[in-house]
Parts: structure tokens; sequence; C-alpha cells
């Protein structure tokens, strides 16, 4: 279980040329590691995240999602393997206002046509891990931003994914709850023995992380390890 890109490249058109946003990226994230993405805006951090989760195919390189290539999927096999192998969280929570916390989770064992008795399980499960059990019952509406972002996080767990992927999930909280989230995506990818990469702005909160992805222009480079 592990996400591994090799020699990525990803172009945009830009008028009569291309513009690079990412310039031959090779980065591996073990089984069970968090690896933060740090750079300034614009530099590409966005998109290796949305190469990372197979929803832009890279114009060369190869993208590897727990074993498997992406090279030749179709739509349709890309879009199971996000499912069963991929969880992202997005930099807003966007839950849905009329389900409880426990039925944000829920819907997504229903999509995959898991066994209800089973999904409640398992988001009770993971409510539990991430301090929200007791606001179970609870719709968006009546959590603090960080709690939502909580919720947000045990959704794209949900489905036992190998890569968790996540946006900024700190640009909305303060520094303390900030914090608080960042420590909670170090505990939980460790229990869950997820492959993580974290997008940030935020270099204060990465002294637990495993390696630091420094992205600039397109280029990645990997910096020390933050201690």
């Amino acid at each position: 279980m592990s996400l591994t890109l090799t020699d990525v490249t990803l172009t945009y058109p830009d008028g009569d040329t291309r513009l690079t946003a990412l310039d031959q990226v090779s980065l591996k994230v073990p089984q069970g590691s968090l690896t933060a993405v740090v750079g300034p805006s614009g530099s590409g951090k966005s998109s290796l995240l949305a190469v990372a989760a197979t929803l832009i195919a890279p114009d060369t390189g190869t993208v590897t999602i727990d074993g498997q290539s992406t090279i030749g999927l179709t739509p349709g096999a890309l879009t199971k393997l996000r499912r069963h192998k991929i969880g992202i969280v997005f930099q807003q929570p966007n839950l849905l206002p009329s389900l409880t916390a426990a039925e944000q989770l829920q819907v997504m064992a229903q999509i995959d046509g898991r066994n209800p008795r089973t999904a409640h399980t398992r988001a009770m499960e993971l409510l539990d891990a991430v301090g929200l059990a007791a606001q179970a019952g609870r719709r968006p509406h009546q959590l603090s931003g960080g709690q939502r972002q909580r919720v947000n996080l045990a959704r794209a767990l949900m489905n036992d994914p190998a890569v968790l992927l996540v946006d900024e999930p700190t640009s909305a909280l303060d520094q303390e709850r900030g914090a608080a989230v960042i420590d909670l995506i170090t505990r939980l990818t460790h229990q869950q023995a997820t492959a993580t990469v974290l997008v940030t702005h935020d270099r204060a909160h990465l002294t637990a992380v495993d390696q630091i992805a420094e992205v600039h222009d397109g280029r990645l480079v990997l910096s020390a390890v933050a201690t």
C-alpha cells in the first residue's frame, strides 16, 4: 500500500504555448507515512494532488496506487480505483446539510453497496477515532469548523483507502485547531496505514511528518525531514 509518482509532467494550454505545472516529478509515499507538500501559491501543489488523485492524467510519467498503475485505465476503472483506494480531504468539508455526522460517512459506504449495519459500525469507529462519537447525531450547522473538518477526514477514510490526500485542511482554522487537525492526520495515518500526502502552506505544523516535498515552478525536491 503506497503511492508512487514517477517522472510526472503535466502541462496546460496557455495561449499559443503550454504552461508546465509539473516538471518530471517523482515522489514515493510508503504505507503508514505522511508526506507534506509545501511551496508558494501557483507552484504546482494542487496539480500534484490532482494527478495523485487520478483526477487529471499527466502528459507523461506514471502514477501507481497500491501497486496498480493508472496508465491505460478507462474513466470507469479510474472511478472505481478512487472509490476503493483513494480518500480525498478537500479544503472545504462540503458536508451535506441534512445529514448527521454519522450519515455523512455512511452514505459513502452505501454508494459502494456495502451492508448498512456494517457501514454504521465503521462510521462510529471512525467518528470515535477523530473524537466525535458523542456528536454522531449532529448536523453540520451544529458542529464547529474544526469538528466539520474532522468529519471530513473520517469520511475520507470510510472505505479503507490505501492513499489519503489532504488539501490545505487548516486554511480556515486558527492556529490551535489547525495544529490539532494535523496531529489527528498524523495519528490516523499510522493507525489506518495509509500513504498520506498533505498539501499545506503552514510549516509550523510539520514537526511530525515523515518527509517534506518542496514544490517550486513545477519541480519537486525532497527536503530534510522536520524535527
